[in-house]
């Protein structure tokens, strides 16, 4: 199971990675939006989901569950929740003001 998630967290790199490189804004927060989650997925791996009783201490009971890797993860949701936010307020305020989304055309020319 652990492979299986790794695998598609790498694939969720490769096409959040394909997309940060496209010339359109619209795909470059697309991709912004899949690194976020393929982060989420990796640090899920990488906590290696435990089951067992919740952390609290117990008579009796040996088999805890970790929350750090759970934490993080919903730490980082609101963090990316919040960066993918502005971008999509930055991408309409640019796309009115400018009538595009590409990112030559808004880079303008050397004599400007």
């Amino acid at each position: 199971m652990e492979i299986l998630m790794a695998i598609l967290a790498s694939i969720l790199f490769a096409t959040a990675i394909y997309n940060l490189l496209q010339k359109q804004f619209l795909r470059i927060i697309i991709g912004t939006v899949l690194l976020s989650h393929a982060a989420h997925l990796f640090l899920l791996t990488m906590g290696k989901l435990k089951r067992g009783n919740p952390p609290v201490l117990v008579e009796g009971v040996t088999n805890y569950t970790d929350p750090l890797p759970q934490a993080l993860i919903l730490t980082s949701i609101v963090i990316s929740f919040g960066v993918t936010s502005f971008l999509l307020v930055l991408a309409y305020r640019t796309f009115t003001l400018n009538k595009s989304d590409n990112m030559d055309e808004l880079r303008g020319s050397s004599d400007e």
